[in-house]
């Protein structure tokens, strides 16, 4: 249930993490890796900000955006998100509002979780973005985009927040590492500096530099492509699975990951009946979508051992 890629995990990035020298503090300014990921993305190294994890930048550019906007900041969040926006929110003392327009944060997600689908009015939103606010967009699955295409172009892309979290691309959950790209404007500003400056003492060990300086390799990216197409008939097959056992499946879905509704009155006791049989499945309540689940494109295997599953709990 972690929308991590099927396909995984690469295993060139696998080598390099067993053979990496955990002995001493990796650089802790963390120079090579961020030219490395600036000159990927095209832009200046001030404006890469190193994270412990998308969940540890989540929590400290709430923090940020609170002590610079002061005592009655606000946060707009879309309808249904990842819940460590509001948890972080909370945290730094946010107001969640209705109106974008009043927010100091705006977060976004594309493809969204857990639908999957384009972040509605995110092009407006954009657009609409006044000095001071700061609109973060989160791409933890926009590598593994398997439809469609991304709502920003260049221009839009470079006035927000970009969260790039690849372990979720090269099917590594368990390394925490991530990344953000600033706004070209949050050079000049001084609020990058001043989120780096948040940062605890090498956000990343040797393991993350390592996961992150291999995402940016040819190979890897090559391997992704790659992926993603073997992803993208894992799918159909799956989204056929859920048809034949009578689930309704939310249409829109975009990425690895899709959303769904099983007919059943108690989806709780048939969440707990799955997982004693091996079988994970995110319960989307938390997300304002209680009698749902999400579901991560598996390979067939896996999806023969749902089916089964399911049909011995509900013949």
């Amino acid at each position: 249930s972690s929308n991590a890629n099927a396909c995984g995990p690469h295993a060139p990035t696998v080598q390099a993490l067993r053979t990496l020298d955990a002995r001493h503090y990796p650089d802790p300014a963390y120079t090579a890796l961020t030219a490395q990921l600036a000159a990927w993305h095209g832009v200046a190294p001030a404006r890469v900000v190193i994270a412990a994890s998308g969940s540890e930048f989540i929590q400290r550019i709430s923090v940020a955006v609170a002590l610079q906007a002061g005592q009655g900041a606000s946060v707009w969040l879309p309808a249904h998100a990842y819940g460590d926006y509001a948890r972080a929110a909370r945290a730094a003392g946010l107001a969640r509002v209705d109106d974008a327009a009043d927010a100091a944060l705006l977060w976004a997600c594309e493809p969204s979780s857990p639908l999957g689908q384009a972040q509605a009015g995110l092009t407006a939103k954009v657009a609409a973005l006044r000095p001071g606010q700061a609109l973060v967009l989160d791409q933890a699955y926009e590598p593994l985009r398997l439809s469609g295409a991304p709502s920003l172009d260049a221009a839009a892309l470079d006035s927000v927040w970009r969260l790039v979290t690849p372990n979720k691309a090269l099917g590594l959950t368990g390394v925490r590492a991530a990344y953000a790209i600033a706004p070209a404007a949050a050079v000049t500003d001084g609020s990058a500096a001043a989120l780096r400056a948040l940062a605890p003492s090498w956000p990343l060990g040797v393991d993350g530099v390592a996961l992150l300086s291999a995402w940016v390799q040819a190979d890897t990216q090559d391997w992704l492509a790659q992926s993603l197409a073997t992803l993208r008939q894992w799918k159909a097959a799956q989204l056929r699975l859920c048809a034949d056992l009578g689930w309704a499946v939310l249409p829109g879905s975009l990425a690895n990951f899709f959303t769904a509704r099983p007919p059943v009155p108690d989806l709780a006791a048939a969440l707990q009946a799955l997982r004693a049989q091996g079988i994970k499945l995110r319960d989307c309540a938390s997300f304002g979508l209680a009698g749902h689940v999400r579901l991560g494109v598996l390979a067939p295997a896996a999806q023969r051992a749902l089916a089964a599953a399911w049909r011995q709990w509900a013949p």
